[in-house]
């Protein structure tokens, strides 16, 4: 008995600075995805709409960290109730935890797995908000994130990832979001603009983005911090599957990104920078949920299979008449989709498990498994969402007034505007104020 407890004390994991470190690393670049979201969002809306498209993603920084600390980490990640959701009461205000408490079988304290995953709840329902630019009330999207991280969100978290969260259990391989975060956020995005409609102008005005460098200075940030966010969803560096996803990010999106404009030439004629960045972003969605079981020539397949499809889907909006203002739902769903489901054919079974997908002989259970996940997180954020969207309009209101979005959205809902052009020069005001010809000068001297 005495030799069993030596062993088992020595198995048990012991905290690893290492992996501390570098967990908390990864948590920073995260958190500095959603600033990158805000630039790429911002970017792709009209000067009239920028600073609220910027102020959408901001906020999420504020209301979900604040939640998160007092309940949403423990309804995420608490011990499970009917394969559901989760509850614990020291994660309460995060009061009940020790420094040094580890997260279970890890070597990475608590508060270190709470922050990482924090970054995660924080970015995706900033995600949803740029399929209703230009036209939803800033009061009503505050609430709306507060209300739908709480009831979609932290839920589907934990179905996800949560020990003993049904989709966890039945062995849906997601190593880093791909329908916790990016189908959860494209579905609700689609939910939300069948319930608020259309901006004014949609499909008759052009509505093209005020800033093209803020676009690519955005999609730069979310490619560096998407790193964190996929690497370090392993939670430490002692085996390598990490470094695997790490490669695998930087290929798949490459992939894609070439992929996206190879299209973009044959259809329109043109390679564009709107379409570099939306490409590559495409590929860093596809990847998050495969790229912990695909190998690196499974990698760029995924990207370019992405990129294709997600090029393909923006111009479904058109089709179907739907205003995904910035493209969530043809980018975040879409890329979300394929890359969950390209687990079933791509995965090895020897990078993150055993699990192989069908074209490494594992047939077809797994593509099952990664479809019913995919369809269970889409369905329920899609009603969900439209539901959550339904009850605000109906009672405050989700929509700015049909003037107030033609006027600007900044300068309505912030009283702001992004640029200033007084200084400029140019008007009667600063002729009024220049100085004097050296003749008037002169003249004045003399008198």
């Amino acid at each position: 008995m005495a030799s069993a407890i030596t062993t088992l004390a020595a198995d048990a994991p012991t905290l690893s600075a290492a992996n501390t470190g570098f967990m908390l690393i990864c948590s920073a670049l995260v958190m500095l995805m959603t600033p990158g979201l805000a630039f790429f969002y911002g970017g792709m809306v009209r000067v009239k709409s920028s600073l609220n498209m910027l102020m959408m993603s901001f906020i999420s920084l504020g209301i979900v960290t604040i939640l998160w600390v007092l309940y949403g980490f423990s309804l995420a990640f608490g011990t499970d109730s009917g394969s559901l959701i989760g509850w614990n009461s020291d994660y309460v205000g995060l009061s009940g935890i020790g420094i040094t408490e580890l997260w279970d079988g890890y070597t990475i304290p608590v508060y270190v797995f709470a922050v990482f995953q924090l970054m995660f709840a924080v970015i995706t329902p900033a995600l949803i908000s740029g399929a209703l630019a230009d036209r939803v009330k800033f009061g009503a999207w505050v609430l709306f994130t507060a209300l739908w991280v709480t009831v979609v969100y932290f839920p589907v978290a934990h179905w996800v990832w949560g020990a003993g969260g049904w989709l966890f259990e039945l062995g849906v391989i997601d190593f880093a979001g791909g329908t916790a975060v990016h189908i959860n956020a494209g579905a609700a995005a689609l939910g939300v603009i069948l319930v608020i409609g259309k901006r004014v102008g949609f499909k008759k005005d052009p509505m093209r983005p005020h800033s093209l460098p803020l676009v690519m200075l955005g999609a730069g940030l979310l490619w560096f911090g998407w790193f964190g966010f996929n690497a370090g969803s392993w939670l430490g560096n002692d085996d390598g599957v990490g470094a695997v996803m790490f490669i695998n990010t930087q290929v798949a999106t490459a992939a894609a990104m070439l992929a996206w404009l190879g299209y973009e030439k044959l259809r329109h004629g043109s390679f564009t920078t709107l379409g570099a960045a939306s490409g590559a972003v495409a590929g860093l969605v596809a990847i998050t949920p495969s790229g912990g079981a695909v190998s690196p020539l499974g990698a760029i397949a995924v990207g370019a299979i992405a990129g294709l499809l997600c090029a393909m889907a923006v111009g479904l909006k058109y089709k179907f008449g739907y205003d995904d203002s910035l493209d969530v739902i043809g980018v975040h769903l879409v890329g979300g989709v394929v890359g969950s489901l390209l687990v079933g054919l791509f995965a090895t079974g020897g990078v993150q498990s055993d699990a192989a997908g069908l074209f490494y002989g594992g047939g077809l259970e797994q593509l099952g498994k990664q479809a019913i996940g995919v369809f269970a997180v889409l369905a329920y954020s899609l009603v969900a969402s439209a539901l959550l969207a339904f009850l605000l309009d109906k009672t405050i209101g989700m929509r700015v007034s049909e003037d107030d979005e033609v006027t600007g959205i900044d300068q309505v809902e912030h009283a702001e505007t992004a640029y200033d052009f007084s200084g400029a020069g140019g008007g009667a005001a600063s002729r009024s104020t220049a100085a004097p010809t050296p003749s008037a000068a002169s003249k004045k001297v003399d008198a």
